[in-house]
């Protein structure tokens, strides 16, 4: 696995509204949690989706990966950590939701995401340069 340029953890509280009837997350559900931490990584780099089309670009998911170990419950709290393994062709987020209490892995996934310069609607097959000015890192 690559060594992480950036990672950020994101807590969350399970609501009601994400739960079958016996309070266990729909599975679905997961994507959202998945979301809402790749936001906030996104944040911590100033390179949110609004900066993201600010730019010129689109970020569409292109892969997603999710692996269910333990059930998620209602009002359960639990921490997303999320972890940036790859820049500079591709937008890969390792993630890992674990219980805020005692620290277990409940799931772990990834997803992929590729720029599409608006302009052109084109695939770019290298990540534009401003994803690596806000990152902080120079093309070889």
């Amino acid at each position: 696995m690559n060594t992480p340029i950036r990672t950020f953890s994101t807590e969350i509280l399970v609501p009601f509204h994400d739960c079958d009837p016996m309070n266990i997350v729909w599975h679905g559900s997961y994507v959202k949690y998945l979301e809402v931490a790749r936001c906030e990584l996104l944040d911590s780099i100033n390179y949110n989706y609004i900066d993201m089309h600010d730019s010129g670009f689109a970020w569409p998911v292109v892969d997603m990966r999710l692996k269910y170990i333990q059930p998620l419950r209602f009002n359960q709290r639990i921490v997303v950590h999320s972890n940036m393994i790859e820049w500079e062709h591709r937008l890969k987020i390792s993630y890992e939701i674990c219980d805020a209490a005692t620290g277990e892995r409940m799931s772990k996934a990834h997803t992929v995401q590729m720029a599409i310069n608006m302009e052109t609607d084109e695939t770019c097959f290298e990540s534009p340069a401003i994803l690596l000015e806000r990152l902080g890192v120079t093309r070889e």
